[in-house]
């Protein structure tokens, strides 16, 4: 029987939509807090959550990655009081299923759960897909299972691929692994990186050129595009792509053939099309530095890698198969992990992801060398001061063996403890005064402030205030 939790702090609302829910022959549960209600969905498996924007300890919107990331990740529908469209553009971007305001009508609502039941349900049914070739792809978290997922879907087909995420995060791991399990694994997989190529030499490297055509073309190359005819084209870090190759591609992709500088008749290209980027194309766009069009082109089908920091548990499976893999590399004997080096990598945020951790490793193998264990000792100095620094900061100094409390005044508040009352104070007289100003119009304080409504609603929740009592009397 499938289960369903809603998170709502209306105990009224809860009932009612425990009793619609068991209505349609599911089984109901319900949390009065976010707290609460995301230690239920973490203990159980529920197959959709209704979920609540306004809580009191929280906002809804900033728990969906949290269900998101549980081993078997519920369908999330979002329910409020006051529909935003900020809020529902961040929603269904975070991998919510709906959103939907509670004044919305029953069937609407029955509606939207059936149909994630069953989505829910055919995705369960799926047969398990033929192995992928993952090429060095390590991880089973459930974001980057999402990933896999997505990765199959692009390998099928034969439709524009863009894969983003930050530097480090194995963008081009993916674009092979695409490659490799597609009909085009036979052909070329050829990679222009977009970011080392000089402007003046971008034309001449995708389109190739004829014998004369400039100064030093003693004779005639082909281009990368045409290189990667029957294969694929994978466009690293493309948002670095001149504004003036950005039209001239834009054809190519659009008809599949360019022309050789110099050259007189176009050559055909039946390429496949990968591109990735750790830039906000979106935000490029608007800024007028990337072409709307171009970019509507590139995202037929998204694949978002997370940091290594948001995929729990995949540390220490990266870590042992990188450390076999340069073991090897270098003909090294097998290493082992103290439990102190595995503590050390699992309390390091890794800003620069896969990438750092594999340099670190390789640092760590390097001062190791023959001996069969690795200890933090072995770690880069910045990795092993930057630990040193958070393990005082997060206990008390030690004097003649005792814990000790550090020789500051007892009445003394951290600097980071004022700070943030210091805002605390500065936000609520600044919302005090900007309601009193609108007379409780939301829409009008959002334009003054520049909030969403999201973001606006949230605030004066947190600081208890009320936009009733700023109206008129």
């Amino acid at each position: 029987m499938p289960r369903v939790l809603i998170i709502d702090d209306d105990k009224l609302t809860c009932k009612m939509l425990s009793n619609l829910v068991l209505s349609q022959g599911h089984e109901a549960a319900y949390a009065l807090t976010l707290e609460d209600g995301l230690e239920q969905a973490a203990q159980r498996n529920f197959d959709v959550v209704l979920l609540d924007v306004w809580l009191p300890d929280g906002d809804g919107l900033e728990a969906i990655p949290v269900l998101r990331n549980l081993r078997d990740a519920p369908e999330i529908i979002i329910i409020t009081g006051t529909g935003d469209p900020d809020g529902a553009e961040l929603a269904i971007s975070q991998g919510a299923w709906d959103y939907i305001e509670k004044t919305s009508n029953i069937s609407q609502m029955v509606l939207s759960l059936t149909r994630a039941l069953e989505y829910r349900k055919e995705k369960k049914a799926k047969k398990t897909p033929a192995a992928l070739k993952l090429g060095g792809i390590v991880g089973a978290s459930p974001l980057m299972r999402d990933c896999l997922d997505l990765l199959a879907q692009a390998a099928a087909g034969d439709i524009n691929v863009l894969i983003t995420g930050a530097t480090g995060t194995g963008k081009e791991l993916f674009a092979r692994a695409i490659h490799l399990n597609s009909s085009r694994a036979v052909q070329n997989f050829v990679v222009v990186d977009c970011a080392s190529l000089p402007e003046n030499l971008v034309e001449s490297a995708l389109f190739g050129y004829e014998k004369g055509a400039f100064t030093g073309a003693d004779k005639a190359a082909s281009g990368l595009i045409a290189q990667a005819h029957g294969g694929t084209l994978f466009l690293d870090e493309v948002g670095e792509l001149p504004g003036s190759m950005q039209k001239a591609f834009l054809r190519v992709l659009q008809e599949r053939r360019c022309r050789p500088i110099g050259g007189k008749r176009e050559v055909i290209s039946d390429f496949r099309l990968v591109a990735a980027t750790n830039r906000n194309l979106d935000e490029m766009v608007h800024q007028g530095e990337f072409r709307q069009d171009l970019f509507f082109r590139l995202q037929s089908l998204v694949i978002n890698l997370p940091s290594l920091k948001e995929r729990n548990g995949d540390l220490v499976n990266l870590a042992w198969y990188h450390t076999a893999k340069l073991c090897k590399r270098y003909d090294l004997p097998p290493k082992g992990f103290s439990p102190e080096f595995l503590q050390s990598l699992s309390v390091h945020d890794w800003p620069g992801n896969v990438r750092e951790l594999v340099n670190a490793l390789e640092t760590a193998l390097t001062a190791a060398h023959r001996e069969p264990t690795l200890f933090p000792q072995h770690l880069p100095a910045y990795l092993r001061a930057k630990l040193a620094r958070a393990s005082i900061l997060r206990k008390p100094a030690a004097v003649n063996g005792r814990n000790e409390e550090l020789s500051l005044p007892r009445e003394l508040s951290t600097l980071d403890q004022v700070r943030k009352a210091a805002l605390a104070e500065v936000e609520k007289r600044y919302l005090q005064d900007l309601m009193q100003q609108v007379s409780g119009d939301i829409q009008a304080a959002c334009q003054i402030s520049g909030l969403s409504r999201a973001r606006l609603y949230s605030l004066l929740k947190q600081y208890a205030l009320s936009r009733h009592q700023y109206f008129p009397s």
